[in-house]
């Protein structure tokens, strides 16, 4: 199965054996997924071998504390942005032992979304050392559940992506 057909189980396992084989650590900082992704992961016997953490940080205030966001970048860009995705990535990064994390911050509805963002828009962080943080912004249809179901196969795919790709740093 194509990797941008797979379910989240199906990327999950992709992940652990990415990871195996780089002898890598993953973490996650999730905002709108609300520790879905860790949840998808930790579904996976064995993956405590290549998980280490997850951050589930839904306020501003838990971005700012547990991942380092710059209160600046928050008020600036709001807290579904790239900005604050790639600084809640590497965030993740550096409060771990990872090698590797993920990022997701958006707008699950069905209220909370403006002209500009939408509900559905999601915005992804995924950084490793060495290597530039990459972001991006998707906009997903649904209610809820369907944004939070994409949110999470999108930031799997994108860890996929990223330790596919290795790291200058090892």
């Amino acid at each position: 199965m194509p990797v941008a057909e797979a379910d989240a189980g199906t990327l999950a396992l992709e992940l652990g054996a990415a990871l195996a084989a780089h002898g890598w650590l993953c973490a996650t900082a999730e905002s709108c997924t609300g520790g879905l992704v860790a949840g998808a992961i930790t579904a996976i016997a064995g993956s405590s071998e290549w998980f280490d953490r997850g951050f589930v940080t839904y306020s501003n205030e838990a971005k700012v504390e547990m991942l380092g966001v710059l209160p600046a970048t928050l008020a600036v860009y709001g807290a579904v942005s790239e900005p604050v995705a790639r600084e809640m990535a590497e965030g993740a990064v550096s409060h771990s032992r990872a090698r590797c994390a993920m990022a997701v911050t958006g707008i699950a509805g069905p209220d909370g979304g403006t002209q500009e963002k939408p509900v559905g828009t999601v915005c992804f962080g995924f950084a490793a050392p060495g290597r530039t943080p990459l972001t991006t912004t998707k906009h997903f249809p649904g209610d809820r559940a369907a944004v939070r179901e994409a949110a999470v196969r999108e930031a799997l795919r994108g860890l996929v992506s990223i330790v596919a790709a290795g790291s200058p740093a090892g």
